[in-house]
């Protein structure tokens, strides 16, 4: 692929680390925030964006463009607004975000910089996961620099429009994932989801208006702007455009992350970028989109991924990095350790979810552990069909620790029966 077929990590590898803001400057940075305060008004931005069609990368998939028209429109002089990368990469397999922050951090400072002009923002955050060190570091180097040349702070480029961004480490909890329960640690207190409405984009961070989006979102946005709606349309493969931070964890010869047209279909994923299975190992199902999707069997390899197929297939996007399970991997086994982490990462406030999903995890041990009963099936069936559905539990968190275990007790019984009947994990001694 070409870089312009790749604009993502085209910057991204190069032998001296990434781009400084000159060098930035050079490849081709800087000319979308340069359009869009110079030549465009905030409206025609978010009009641009909106005929791209660019979808949220996060999970969720919603219409950028659209996310942005329902901020009120003031300027960014007479309210304040706050604009905030979601950059607590917390969703187990996933580690997209954490290429684009550690290979290329003025590509998201520019993508803040147009996205805040786009909704009059003056005040840019970046929700950093704590543990991401080195994306910490060149972050706050790449910003400082950013500022030094003018390209943060106020008045830039004699717009009128300023623009400043901090950084945030998270203190390390998966559920800031969800906007609400992020803006609320921002504030200074403990990361629980908010009940909407208000929603952010009307009363946000510290009741102001606010905006959160993914890295990889953000991180679209100079180019869209650069090459126009058109050019990013014609990048995907289906229904959806651009291109996507696709991936793949399991016991595969080359795992990692790779920037391919949206819609590619999995198997081209899995076989020709991460190199297979490993010898000795053969696909039995997967994840398409991190932990908190539904698992699609080996015979679905061929699903091309974009948000409707994988959908129609019975499961979510997601994060579009696949987590493989493997013929010697215990799927009960995988299913305890899921739920050990969707239940710790529990923030506590609705009862369904605070006292459901450890009950979760205690039967999957039991019968990993060959003390489960039969009776403990029916136990697990009942909670995934009350809390799978959204609108059960406070957000999103309890449906999706259910999407693997519903699919899983569909696609598994074979071996769940056989755990309990055998009293033991049959793979244990062959893994």
């Amino acid at each position: 692929m070409s870089p312009s077929e790749r604009p993502l990590t085209a910057m991204i590898g190069l032998p001296d680390g990434p781009p400084d803001c000159a060098a930035y400057g050079r490849a081709g940075g800087w000319q979308a925030a340069r359009r869009a305060l110079r030549d465009m008004t905030p409206e025609a931005v978010i009009d641009l964006v909106t005929a791209s069609k660019l979808r949220g990368r996060g999970g969720a998939g919603f219409g950028t463009g659209q996310k942005w028209s329902f901020v009120p429109r003031d300027p960014a002089t007479t309210r304040r607004k706050y604009l905030i990368a979601n950059a607590d990469e917390m969703e187990p397999g996933t580690f997209k975000d954490r290429l684009l922050l550690e290979g290329n951090p003025l590509q998201l400072i520019e993508g803040m910089i147009v996205a805040g002009y786009a909704i009059q923002a003056g005040h840019g955050v970046i929700f950093l996961r704590g543990e991401y060190h080195l994306a910490l570091e060149r972050l706050n180097h790449a910003i400082a620099e950013a500022r030094e040349v003018g390209w943060l702070g106020e008045n830039i480029l004699g717009s009128g429009f300023g623009f400043e961004i901090h950084v945030h480490a998270s203190g390390g909890r998966y559920i800031c994932g969800e906007e609400t329960a992020l803006l609320t640690a921002l504030e200074g207190r403990r990361a629980q989801p908010r009940s909407k409405p208000p929603f952010p984009q009307v009363g946000g961070l510290w009741g102001a208006p606010s905006v959160v989006n993914n890295v990889e979102t953000l991180c679209n946005l100079p180019h869209i702007v650069t090459n126009g709606a058109a050019w990013f349309l014609s990048l995907g493969l289906g229904p959806d455009s651009g291109t996507k931070i696709y991936g793949v964890s399991g016991r595969v010869r080359r795992p990692g992350a790779w920037e391919l047209p949206m819609g590619t279909p999995l198997r081209e994923i899995i076989e020709h970028h991460a190199g297979g299975m490993r010898d000795g190992y053969r696909l039995r199902a997967f994840l398409p989109g991190g932990a908190s999707t539904a698992f699609l069997d080996a015979g679905q390899i061929d699903v091309t991924m974009d948000y409707g197929t994988v959908e129609k297939a019975g499961s979510r996007l997601g994060t579009g990095l696949a987590i493989l399970l493997d013929d010697r991997t215990c799927p009960v086994g995988m299913l305890h350790n899921l739920e050990h982490f969707f239940a710790q990462e529990s923030c506590g406030w609705c009862t369904p979810c605070r006292d459901g999903l450890p009950w979760v995890e205690r039967l999957l041990g039991a019968i990993e552990s060959g003390t489960g009963e039969p009776e403990d099936l029916d136990r697990l069936h009942d909670h995934a069909r009350m809390l799978g559905p959204m609108g059960r539990t406070f957000c999103a968190h309890a449906p999706g620790a259910m999407a693997p275990l519903a699919s899983g007790l569909k696609l598994f019984r074979e071996d769940f029966d056989a755990h309990i009947h055998q009293q033991r994990c049959p793979l244990r001694e062959t893994a």
